[in-house]
């Protein structure tokens, strides 16, 4: 008697996002976030605006991971904001997430001559292992927990002010 051994599909490592992926990511982030992400404060900072990178990752032909960098300005700073980070609901525990991140904040490093740093509202705990810390003199354009704005410097210490759309 033979037993199969079951053998979960590979994902794919974390590739840069192609026109090709944009179906995929507006439906994994439709399905992590649903239509209520449209009222949040952190929307406002991407209409009318293309992100300045994405990542993705793939599992069998289909986006299960997505994250972009969006450009903004923090006071007189370029920086680059990150989100929405969207996970498959049943890859959600394997560390797909913080290897997204990690892609987004690899990127921002190699433009650390154009941009200050890369902002966020998330998690606190979460992502201070990244190096995150508070911001606490930035403001964004729409109500928001202040507790959760949170800044990783890559080439400007801190900031303050408020935050708009780079254009």
């Amino acid at each position: 008697m033979s037993h199969a051994l079951s053998i979960p599909p590979a994902v794919s490592r974390i590739e840069a996002e192609t026109p090709a992926d944009a179906e995929g990511v507006d439906a994994l982030v439709m399905a992590a976030f649903g239509p209520g992400r449209f009222a949040k404060t952190a929307e406002r900072l991407r209409e009318g605006s293309a992100p300045s990178a994405g990542f993705v990752a793939h599992l069998e032909g289909r986006v299960i991971g997505s994250v972009q960098l969006w450009p903004v300005t923090v006071g007189e700073t370029p920086a680059l904001f990150l989100g929405p980070i969207a996970v498959d609901a049943g890859r959600r525990s394997d560390g797909l997430g913080a290897e997204l991140v990690s892609a987004c904040l690899n990127h921002a490093r190699t433009l650390a001559g154009q941009v200050g740093g890369v902002l966020l509202v998330g998690d606190r705990a979460y992502f201070e292992r990244f190096g995150f810390v508070p911001a606490s003199d930035v403001v964004l354009p729409g109500p928001v927990d202040r507790r959760r704005v949170l800044w990783l410097a890559t080439g400007v210490p801190g900031v303050s002010g408020m935050v708009a759309i780079a254009r």
